[in-house]
């Protein structure tokens, strides 16, 4: 602020015309320092989308070893080193399982004469010397005609036919083993319909991409009761996280979102026309426990009403330092390091196999108290120095507005430090996003997400959902539903009965 010492008794014609100008600087000044503050938010923007178009996504500190590492004492790197070594000796009993056939190759006939004494019988030298080849064979399509026995009476008064086999959805000239494959190829590997299209055409089975939505989504509509029944286990849990990512819907052409709810290995997928906190109440409205999720105000209708206690992601707090990093690097990297010191806690817990116990929570309210309480001092000491609208200080503010939260997890050793399963299992869809770029309308958004749910639980419990897929399909419609439990991915064992069709 600018300042001049004048006598209050003086009388000058200059003082008002001083006194304008001093405000008019001021004024000069404020504009400044918020264009400035401008600036450096345009310029982490630019920096943040360079980094995501064209860097690493990785929020590593440059010239610093990762997070990983930072937490992994020295003693534990032969242990890790032998871990590998056990998969490499699992992966390679994995290829002797394989399909193998045997070639020989006999020495050419030419070849089979001693060219020192001309002897032309030669002795076999052992079983020969042996090399391996891995080859790729392309998949195939069977096509099964079935018949259907008639049988007839002398009287001519009676015919019996055979009962027509099972079919994996009403009406349908495909078998379960196919509509498994489509759903697999589209939710667990992010595959357009219109490239599956081209991989069958090229197995000799030409097929419309239309066709191949109408058996994804017919899949989709007769196991919509277990997608279902999976996040409402989901919402019966004590402790749920969640969060949400955009994808666009052709018809009409508007934005929706599909959200993830999941509680440690379930995972459930919802798809929604808005990004309003409709969903959310939809599925977990009414029901008691902790909802693990970032700032946004769409949960309140979950968190603000008796219900759900909201506990923080420090995740998404330590991701706002590390984009603050350009223009405030010793503070935000302080930042960083304080941050740090909470993960060396659940670090510690886990190399202890203490996780989610009460000795995990003894250490959360001692290690883990004290590491958060000084982050805490550090940022109320760091506020003021920042103007609030500057990277770092958006940064500080988000941590101390969301204080409560963030720090819900020292009260229960179930309440992870962050939200990054829920952002882990939204990966998928932000690929498939980038694949097939819509969802046609709302009813194709939500049996999306109904199989994402399927396929994403049985991948978290190491299930092949082609083969689970292929089973529940045929099994479904004569399962009871008081038992429908056993048919979810976590609970579903494989079958040990004959092939489907026996050989001809």
């Amino acid at each position: 602020m600018y300042q001049v010492d004048l006598d209050p008794g003086h009388q000058c014609p200059w003082k008002e015309e001083v006194t304008r100008v001093l405000r008019l600087l001021e004024q000069k000044d404020a504009a400044l320092c918020e264009l400035q503050q401008k600036l450096e938010a345009v310029l982490v923007q630019t920096q943040s989308l360079e980094r995501r178009l064209f860097g690493p996504k990785s929020e590593r500190l440059p010239k610093v070893e990762p997070v990983e590492k930072q937490l992994r004492p020295d003693s534990e790197q032969a242990a890790r080193q032998e871990q590998g070594r056990a998969r490499r000796r699992e992966r390679k009993a994995l290829r002797k399982t394989m399909r193998t056939q045997t070639v020989f190759h006999p020495v050419e006939k030419e070849k089979q004469r001693c060219p020192r004494c001309g002897n032309p019988k030669l002795d076999p030298l052992g079983e020969g010397k042996n090399t391996t080849e891995y080859e790729y064979v392309p998949g195939y399509f069977v096509r099964y005609e079935h018949i259907q026995q008639k049988l007839s009476c002398r009287c001519g008064e009676y015919i019996v036919t055979a009962d027509p086999p099972p079919r994996a959805t009403d009406k349908s000239q495909y078998g379960p083993g196919l509509h498994a494959h489509v759903v697999v190829s589209k939710c667990a590997d992010s595959l357009p319909l219109h490239r599956l299209a081209k991989q069958y055409s090229r197995l000799g089975i030409p097929m419309e991409r239309s066709t191949l939505c109408d058996v994804f989504h017919a899949t989709a509509q007769k196991l919509s009761p277990l997608s279902e029944r999976l996040l409402q286990l989901i919402a019966q849990a004590q402790v749920v996280q969640a969060d949400e990512t955009p994808l666009k819907m052709l018809s009409p052409e508007r934005k929706g979102y599909v959200w993830t709810f999941l509680h440690q290995d379930l995972i459930g997928y919802r798809f929604s026309g808005d990004r309003s906190g409709l969903t959310p109440q939809q599925v977990l409205g009414g029901t008691p426990g902790t909802l693990v999720v970032d700032a946004y105000t769409g949960y309140n209708r979950v968190t603000q009403v008796p219900g759900r206690e909201r506990a923080g992601c420090l995740a998404h707090a330590r991701r706002k330092f590390f984009e603050a990093l350009p223009t405030a690097p010793v503070e935000a990297k302080r930042a960083l390091e304080l941050i740090l010191e909470v993960y060396r806690v659940e670090h510690k817990a886990k190399e202890a196999g203490v996780v989610r116990t009460a000795e995990h929570l003894q250490m959360r309210q001692t290690q883990g108290r004290e590491a958060m309480e000084r982050l805490k001092a550090w940022l109320e000491a760091e506020q003021d120095r920042h103007p609030p609208k500057s990277p770092m200080g958006e940064a500080i503010g988000y941590a101390l507005n969301q204080w409560q939260p963030l720090s819900r997890f020292l009260e229960d050793e179930k309440i992870p430090v962050d939200n990054n399963a829920s952002e882990r299992a939204l990966r998928v869809v932000a690929l498939g996003r980038k694949n097939f770029l819509f969802v046609g309308h709302q009813e194709a958004g939500q049996n999306l997400a109904g199989l994402y749910s399927l396929v994403a639980t049985c991948q978290a419990h190491g299930v092949d959902p082609m083969a689970y897929l292929s089973d529940v399909l045929m099994r479904i419609d004569d399962h009871p539903a008081a038992q429908l439990d056993q048919l979810l991915p976590h609970h579903w064992t494989p079958p040990s009965a004959a092939p489907r069709a026996a050989a001809a």
